[in-house]
């Protein structure tokens, strides 16, 4: 366990490190999804009563686009500077280099998601302190994250990878995004059976399920 977990963290921390200096992923991130926030309200002008039908949508939308727009760049950087073939040389396992991307990734989106999400409360007028809301935006989160590093390395060996990459992450991560909706749904609403609801063991089982496939199958793309 402590030879896995030495390699993720230093993996970690040269991404955290090189998105400090450069600051172009979290950037470019916010603004995209602060633009959208801004369209969204205008366009919709939604009455209180129609909030909850509306912002569940809404905030998800913006939140899978922008953490598209996030992976794009999850193995881009290391492939404009040389580096990805020298990392896939480092004497460390495939599954925390793959460990170490996702978490990279996990966290970052879940920084961008905390700003926007005061952001979105304030446009659209609702709460945003809800342990139902914060528990489902980081089930969500996990399975993008875990997800979408997967497909970003696939996609990033290829010359279409901006295109490619949502074809691929859509139609998996598809579960996801509609169980948050729903569970966020409730949790705008402030319904009791929230705790029953089948969306939140649904977002369990993925994050579950794709923890154990994506560094198996990430391993047998990086030998191709």
């Amino acid at each position: 366990m402590t030879g896995l977990l030495q390699p993720v963290l230093v993996m970690l921390w040269k991404d955290i490190l090189l998105e400090v200096r450069s600051r172009d992923l979290i950037i470019s991130v916010l603004i995209f999804g602060l633009l959208v926030v801004v369209i969204f309200n205008f366009a919709l002008h939604a009455s209180p009563q129609q909030v909850s039908g509306l912002a569940p949508g809404v905030l998800w939308v913006t939140y899978a686009f922008a953490g598209t727009l996030a992976m794009n760049r999850v193995f881009m950087r290391d492939l404009e500077q040389g580096g990805l073939e020298g990392l896939l040389l480092t004497p460390v396992s495939r599954d925390a280099i793959f460990m170490g991307k996702a978490l990279a990734t996990f966290l970052f989106m879940l920084l961008v998601e905390a700003i926007l999400l005061p952001v979105f409360a304030a446009f659209l007028g609702f709460s945003a302190l809800s342990m139902v809301l914060a528990a489902t935006i980081i089930l969500a989160t996990l399975g993008f994250a875990v997800v979408g590093t997967l497909f970003s390395a696939i996609a990033v060996q290829t010359r279409s990878r901006e295109l490619l990459l949502p074809v691929l992450f859509f139609p998996v991560i598809l579960p996801v995004i509609i169980g948050a909706v729903q569970l966020t749904t409730m949790a705008i609403e402030g319904k009791p059976e929230v705790e029953l609801s089948p969306w939140l063991p649904l977002l369990c089982i993925f994050d579950a399920l794709f923890l154990v496939i994506c560094p198996w199958v990430f391993s047998a793309v990086m030998e191709e």
